[in-house]
Formats: C-alpha cells, structure tokens, sequence
C-alpha cells in the first residue's frame, strides 16, 4: 500500500525535507508518496497560517494518509508551535494523523553544521576561508540561523562585487540544495529537534 502524505512548509524551499520523509518511510519498508502543495501555483497566496493552509487544501478534494507541517519555532518555543499545528489539523481536518516538524529557531540551524556541504553549494568546495561554524547543539542558540547561514555561504563562495550580489539572490536555491543534501546520520543528528522529527515520524508511519 502506499501511503499518501501532504506535507506542507513554511516556503518552497523547505520542500527539500521530502526526500528525506520519503527514505525515512522506505526504511521502514513503507513505500510514501510526498505531495508538497506549491501555494503561490495554486492561486492560495493568502494562505500563511497553518490552518488557513490545511483549509485550503482540504478544500481541493485530495485524500492523505499522514500530514507533516513544518513550522519554525522562532522565538515561542517547540512546545506552542507543536500546539498551534495540533490545533490546526484538529480544527480543519479532524481525526488525521498528523506531525509537526519544528526547527530550533528556524530551519538553516540545521544546515550551519556540514561545513563540506556548505562549501559545495556555495560553488567553492576547495575553499580554504574561516567559516566559523557552531557545533552540536550550539545551532539551536543562534538567535538568527537564517541570516547566519547566508553570511556563511556568501563567505564560503569567495566571491565580491556584482557576483555576490548575484550569489546572494540565489539564497532560496542554495538553502533548498543544503536541505536535500542534509545528512540524517551526520552533525544535525545531535540535535534535539531533528531527533524529535525523525522519532515522530517513524512512530507516525508506524500507526498509519
């Protein structure tokens, strides 16, 4: 049988997490096909918080076996936005097995720890330049993960002038190409929130 699962982000290029729910679920013997809803192609532009976008979508007809959101904690916390999305789904889609995929503070906390992957994307693998970057759980306390992580491939590209401005437009691409390239068994395994999201998730695939 194969399971259908929306998932929906808080951008496009958090897309770059299907495949890794969909190894998760081959690992276990589950064959999952992951639909990640582009909201702008859909004409559903005004859609931001998560209910409106499990309303949207519930409105479109199509049946899924699991529902995964993906919400940044931001500054509020893991444990209210786990709230907001059990809210969310109760409300608007009742009854559907659902996880939330929450990131302490945001998501590109997870990518700062590979620093081979980051020289990749940044088109300048050989480069030799200080990075700086966090270790462990250290990610989890940068107060801005996402300005630190267009910093770092911006200075990881070793490029200047016009070019960089160029690199710098291209952030949406790079940030979807670290996410797909995120190794599950690598440094963002020690992290407590993407330990909770691959814990959530097999025990969701587990009981759907």
């Amino acid at each position: 049988m194969t399971l259908r699962i929306l998932f929906t982000g808080e951008g496009t290029s958090d897309n770059g997490l299907v495949p890794h729910i969909e190894a998760v679920a081959a690992a276990g013997g589950r064959h999952a096909v992951v639909t990640a809803p582009d909201f702008g192609r859909l004409g559903l532009t005004d859609c931001h918080a998560v209910a409106d976008k499990l309303r949207a979508l519930r409105g479109l007809g199509d049946a899924y076996d699991l529902v995964i959101v993906h919400r940044d904690s931001d500054t509020v916390g893991p444990e209210k936005r786990h709230q907001e999305v059990s809210e969310a789904v109760t409300t608007e889609w009742p009854g559907r097995p659902h996880i939330a995929v929450i990131p302490v503070r945001a998501l590109e906390a997870w990518l700062l720890l590979d620093e081979s992957a980051i020289r990749r994307v940044a088109e300048n693998p050989r480069g030799r330049m200080n990075l700086d970057l966090p270790r462990g759980s250290a990610a989890e306390r940068i107060a801005d993960p996402k300005k630190l992580l267009q910093q770092t491939l911006a200075t990881a590209s070793g490029v200047s002038g016009r070019r960089l401005t160029t690199f710098r437009g291209r952030f949406p691409r790079h940030r979807h190409k670290l996410l797909e390239a995120l190794d599950p068994c690598g440094p963002v395994s020690q992290l407590p929130s993407w330990q909770a999201f691959m814990t959530d998730l097999r025990t969701a695939l587990d009981h759907v």
